[in-house]
């Protein structure tokens, strides 16, 4: 049994003071970054993780997904587009420990980690699966959305899955409380 952590979207645009900003974004960024340096502290005889991975937002021209009047359920305002600072990982979070990046959404609206690939072409699940990992660990921004997507298709993948609601941060807490739900009644721990 090999445990892998999964870093959702903990970029610039989701933080304060971006274009789409979650309200604790920066402090998510934080408690994240502080675990990723215990982590690899430990080497790689630490008993916490094989590996660390993470997703990115990763926009060309996503389409309807962006919009000057967005919905914000279908339609968001321009965010994370290549390129631009909005688009890097929150200065909080060192990328260094990261064992593979993957991005997500270049020409349309993309949440799950598991639609990214890496810029070798590899998708999330096939390179957990080389890497002979069972379990996996999700946390980052924003719980109601983009962690929601990627856990649930953890789980439809075959992963045992545990959701890190300390190392979350969520749009609302309605829909943040009805994902974690969610994701509950999947099979997720929650933690």
């Amino acid at each position: 049994m090999k445990r892998a952590l999964i870093v959702v979207d903990v970029q610039n645009d989701f933080c304060e003071g971006g274009s789409l900003p979650v309200a604790g974004g920066a402090e998510v960024a934080f408690r994240i970054g502080r675990l990723l340096h215990e982590w690899t502290e430990q080497g790689p005889k630490s008993p916490d993780y094989a590996v660390a991975v993470a997703t990115r937002d990763h926009h060309i021209d996503p389409g309807g997904h962006f919009s000057d009047r967005p919905d914000f359920v279908d339609s968001w305002p321009v965010h994370c587009v290549v390129g631009t600072d909005g688009a890097a990982f929150h200065p909080n979070l060192d990328p260094q420990p990261f064992n593979a990046i993957f991005l997500k959404g270049e020409h349309a609206a993309a949440y799950s980690g598991f639609e990214g690939r890496t810029t070798d072409g590899d998708s999330l699940a096939d390179w957990l699966r080389k890497h002979e990992v069972t379990d996996v660990d999700v946390c980052g921004i924003a719980t109601d959305y983009c962690v929601r997507a990627t856990a649930l298709d953890a789980v439809s993948s075959g992963f045992s899955v545990r959701l890190l609601t300390d190392l979350c941060a969520g749009v609302a807490e309605a829909s943040s409380a009805s994902a974690v739900e969610e994701l509950r009644t999947a099979g997720t721990v929650i933690a």
